[in-house]
């Protein structure tokens, strides 16, 4: 009997869904020797990894960010944030730099991905796909192998909601897809169901939800002392729309960044994940950092480590799947 919609899509390979550091360092260790370098557990590809040099590049939310943010972060930071948890290879995320160093952030992060001494190989750079430009600056990177997409943040308050469904942003997305290019939807957790729109109307592009749809902890919890940002069943109800759409994937990161303030333990991540991972399915799931910005909530060992109590009980090829195999497919790192 053939599968349901629903539990083919839960089924699909990433790896067949439809195509569609900063500052010098000195000398660093190979990324295969930092990999191998006191290391535990299952191999793991962080497909969210933050950098900003502060003397190369001033993203403009700096200004206003938690204090814990407002500095450099470069890669001899992200390996010691990563030592021992077998973080092989990164995929760079944009920064939402200025529109004016949007070209010089991608060619800095090619360049570094370019470098053996680096675990960063890939990069999602930032880009205005509501723009009538973005063409001509996404196509100048379409023969680069280490561009893999683009992102606007959609929850900032210069993106107006529903941004993402207006007429040429439907376009360049499209476009991402001719491209071989994903995009990621990083969005209020209150619409959702607007990716979820997009994502029908370009089914040759690939979507990736960041943050688990930018879950609130607080939602789950009936005694929060904090005012969540959204409700437990419109969010289960969106990120469901989104995962009926077979060409989007779920990023599960960023969450313990929106962690209850003080002391906190791994159950309180788990009505989220657990629901994400099961909406999409083992094979439609990749690991994100979110460093430094999980430093809101804690460590990135601590991320690492709470993620891991929380998949503690999935077999251990799904747990492979999730922390490393589909994002190896995925961004097409082999």
């Amino acid at each position: 009997m053939g599968l349901h919609r629903r539990d083919f899509m839960k089924h699909a390979s990433v790896g067949t869904l439809t195509a569609g550091t900063f500052a010098g360092l000195g000398s660093q260790p190979t990324r295969a020797a930092e990999a191998t370098k006191e290391s535990t557990g299952l191999p793991i590809i962080d497909t969210h990894q933050h950098l900003w040099d502060l003397s190369k590049f001033q993203p403009p939310w700096l200004s206003g960010a938690p204090e814990v943010l407002s500095k450099s972060y470069v890669t001899k930071d992200y390996l010691a944030a990563t030592a021992g948890l077998n973080v092989v290879k990164a995929v760079y995320m944009e920064v939402d730099v200025a529109p004016k160093q949007q070209v010089e952030e991608a060619e800095h992060v090619i360049a570094l991905s370019k470098s053996k001494d680096h675990p960063t190989v890939g990069a999602v750079i930032s880009g205005r796909p509501n723009s009538a430009s973005f063409k001509s600056y996404i196509t100048q990177f379409k023969d680069s192998p280490y561009i893999k997409g683009v992102r606007q943040v959609l929850h900032a308050p210069s993106a107006a909601r529903g941004l993402c469904n207006e007429k040429q942003f439907v376009a360049s997305m499209r476009l991402l897809g001719e491209l071989g290019m994903s995009y990621d939807l990083c969005m209020r957790p209150t619409e959702l169901a607007d990716g979820a729109k997009l994502a029908k109307q370009c089914p040759d592009t690939r979507f990736v939800v960041d943050h688990c749809g930018n879950a609130d902890p607080n939602a789950f919890m009936p005694d929060s002392a904090e005012e969540p940002s959204h409700e437990v069943d419109q969010w289960k109800r969106d990120l469901a729309k989104l995962a009926n759409q077979p060409n989007v994937i779920c990023k599960i990161s960023g969450i313990i960044a929106r962690a209850p303030k003080g002391e906190w333990k791994s159950d309180i991540l788990a009505p989220a994940i657990n629901f994400c991972l099961d909406e999409f399915g083992p094979d439609r799931v990749v690991f994100g950092g979110d460093w430094p910005v999980c430093l809101l909530g804690g460590s990135y060992r601590r991320w690492v480590e709470s993620l891991k109590e929380v998949i503690s009980n999935r077999s251990e090829a799904d747990q492979r799947k999730l922390l490393h195999d589909n994002a190896e497919k995925f961004y097409r790192l082999t």
